[in-house]
């Protein structure tokens, strides 16, 4: 097995969606997370805050600077994440067709360096 994180991509000039919209996507989040769940591929997940709500800290040479964030300035923002453990990259790119679907945005599917 290999841990996999897929990251939820809020495009440029993405609106929020309404409430019934919303409650839709979240339904059919929650049923990707259950058939994952059911697999034991299931690991951690969410969604985040905007990203002004982040704080950036560096830490070097002794001292340590803390800034609002985000990091990096861009128009594209991550809305959430989901880690998963499956057998390989085809199958992580399965379930993230289906949380593509699910979230209606596009989904980032990147390894982790070292195994669980």
């Amino acid at each position: 097995m290999a841990r996999y994180l897929m990251s939820v991509c809020y495009p440029e000039g993405s609106t929020a969606p309404s409430p019934e919209e919303l409650e839709q996507i979240t339904r059919d989040v929650t049923e990707v997370h259950d058939a994952l769940a059911s697999q034991g591929s299931w690991v951690f997940g969410g969604g985040l805050h905007d990203p002004s709500a982040s704080t950036v800290v560096t830490a070097r040479d002794g001292s340590t600077v803390t800034h609002d964030g985000p990091f990096v300035e861009t128009k594209e923002v991550i809305g959430g994440l989901s880690i998963i453990d499956v057998p390989d990259l085809d199958d992580a790119l399965r379930w993230a067709e289906r949380m593509s679907a699910a979230t209606t945005c596009p989904i980032e599917v990147r390894p982790f360096v070292d195994g669980p």
